[in-house]
């Protein structure tokens, strides 16, 4: 199983950006898909985007969509968000998260089997 950090997480005000990373400590990280969750307080941990191993294909939780952009780069073993027109409810903790495999497309939790600790994103508005 890949080892997972995140960093860039922090404080932001509403319409403001954040960059996400995610370092995955495996010497075989291009062969897994990634994604990203988010759990706010109370709440269930939900999508937010996937990646396809080879970063040709990507996809979105709609409440993202058009503000939110996934990318790699597998010769840094890590996986970005770029999260843009940040919203209120966009807080919470975030979290990356590694596939099984290469399989995809991927959304459910069940499809990844690595998370990160996850980094916390507030925003104030």
């Amino acid at each position: 199983q890949a080892q997972l950090v995140e960093s860039g997480g922090g404080l932001v005000q509403a319409g403001g950006s954040l960059r996400l990373s995610c370092a995955a400590s495996t010497r075989h990280f291009f062969i897994y898909s990634m994604g990203w969750f988010r759990q706010a307080p109370g709440k269930e941990r939900e999508f937010v985007a996937a990646i396809h191993w080879n970063g040709g294909s990507t996809i979105y939780a709609d409440s993202v969509k058009g503000r939110f952009s996934i990318s790699r780069d597998n010769a840094k073993n890590t996986v970005y968000l770029q999260m843009n027109s940040i919203k209120p409810e966009d807080t919470a903790v975030y979290h990356c998260a590694a596939g099984r495999g290469r399989y995809f497309p991927v959304s459910s939790i069940g499809d990844f089997g690595s998370w990160g600790q996850g980094t916390q994103v507030t925003v104030s508005s």
